[in-house]
């Protein structure tokens, strides 16, 4: 009981507390470029969700049943690299034949999830915390789910400025990046639940 109380915490930390784009300032690139439309910025999410939780069962795997008996832990990340441009290409070709429409509208952004480095940071994180497997996994899934939060309040937030009247000094990035900074402030509040 006491080991899924540590799970938990750990999902509500990574997610919430230590967001990874809001926090970390990882990933800004999706998050700042795929935003525009919500339900494009669900699919994002989606594919990270994917990628990352992926990407950090296979990286935890290779790491400790691999690397670290071999003395080869210095490969670490481009061997990380390498999963996760493999597991990109997948979900590129599984979104091309399953849902055109979305591998369309994430456009150039999808195979940057590749080099995304929210992805690489959470493998790295996993093997620098000692994360067991399952820990990892839940550490991965759980940055994925804050990722694709954040980057949906603000395509929301995103969508409903469209309609304001914005100063022209303010129109455009600035005024998505201010947006995500207030959203960094809004969410450095979920820093009490721990």
């Amino acid at each position: 009981m006491e080991h899924v109380r540590e799970l938990l915490l750990l999902f509500i930390g990574s997610s919430l507390v230590s967001n990874v784009v809001l926090s970390q300032f990882l990933g800004l690139c999706p998050f700042l470029g795929v935003s525009r439309r919500v339900r494009t910025a669900a699919g994002m999410g989606t594919a990270v969700i994917f990628v990352i939780t992926l990407a950090s069962a296979v990286a935890g795997g290779i790491h400790r049943f691999l690397l670290c008996r071999l003395g080869l832990e210095y490969l670490d990340t481009i061997v990380f690299i390498l999963v996760i441009a493999a597991l990109v290409q997948f979900v590129e070709l599984f979104l091309k034949k399953v849902i055109p429409s979305l591998y369309q509208a994430l456009g150039v952004y999808l195979p940057l999830i590749t080099t995304n480095c929210a992805v690489l940071g959470v493998a790295l994180n996993n093997v620098q915390e000692e994360y067991g497997i399952l820990t990892g996994v839940v550490n991965g899934f759980a940055t994925a789910v804050g990722f694709t939060v954040a980057i949906v309040i603000l395509a929301g937030l995103r969508e409903k400025m469209q309609y304001n009247d914005i100063p022209e000094a303010f129109q455009g990035m600035p005024i998505v990046l201010l947006t995500a900074g207030l959203m960094a402030i809004a969410f450095s509040g979920f820093s009490g639940l721990m």
